[in-house]
């Protein structure tokens, strides 16, 4: 399966599980053999890109501040990226300055997606069935970009990627073997760093640069 073909399911269940007046939110940054692999929950309305008038990459985070923090403070864009991103309004966004996001995030050997694509008009939970039906086209994904590393965030989103229960708190720096299609890929849970978990921030960031270095 290639990632069109991906994309095309993936915008497919974004009518069944998500918002029709949004798109779907894929990934972005380094497709092949990147050094790690992010893996969050959902999108929502709050990513720009979502909004069917944008013809640009369909990445996470694009239009929003509180997640490039954590990418800045763990090492994965610099100072100068983030304090652009930390002085512009989300819909300050353009073309242009998505793209150098991007390529930052690409050069820095790292890969950003979502366990489920479909885009919500908020940040309801979603029930665990929504994302268990994503889980084996993330699969996919993972079969075709190959991470060297991967960190997944929140106890949700980390108990079923992983397939075991899982307490972030309780977990930090311990290592999972994932296995997909006869590769094992190694697994770091971690804090979920936005909305409430922003506190936990600190903590994820800790854990990220523990894992990079391990």
């Amino acid at each position: 399966m290639s990632l069109e073909e991906l994309n095309n399911q993936y915008k497919q269940m974004q009518n069944e599980y998500g918002d029709s007046n949004l798109d779907s939110i894929l990934y972005g940054g380094q497709l092949k053999n990147p050094k790690l692999c992010l893996i969050f929950m959902n999108p929502t309305g709050r990513n720009i890109a979502a909004e069917k008038s944008w013809i640009d990459l369909k990445s996470p985070w694009i239009g929003t501040k509180n997640v490039w923090k954590l990418f800045n403070q763990s090492g994965l864009i610099s100072n100068g990226i983030a304090k652009e991103i930390s002085n512009r309004k989300g819909s300050d966004w353009d073309y242009e300055f998505t793209q150098r996001v991007y390529k930052e995030i690409e050069d820095n050997n790292v890969y950003i997606t979502n366990l489920a694509k479909c885009t919500q008009t908020d940040a309801r939970p979603l029930p665990d069935r929504v994302f268990k039906d994503y889980l084996h086209l993330l699969h996919e994904e993972l079969d075709i970009v190959r991470p060297e590393k991967i960190i997944t965030f929140g106890n949700q989103v980390s108990k079923i990627f992983i397939g075991k229960p899982i307490s972030v708190s309780k977990d930090r720096k311990n290592i999972y073997n994932v296995n997909i299609k006869n590769t094992s890929y190694q697994t770091l849970p971690v804090y979920y760093p936005v909305g409430q978990g922003q506190r936990n921030m600190s903590k994820a960031v800790e854990d990220i640069k523990w894992y990079l270095n391990s």
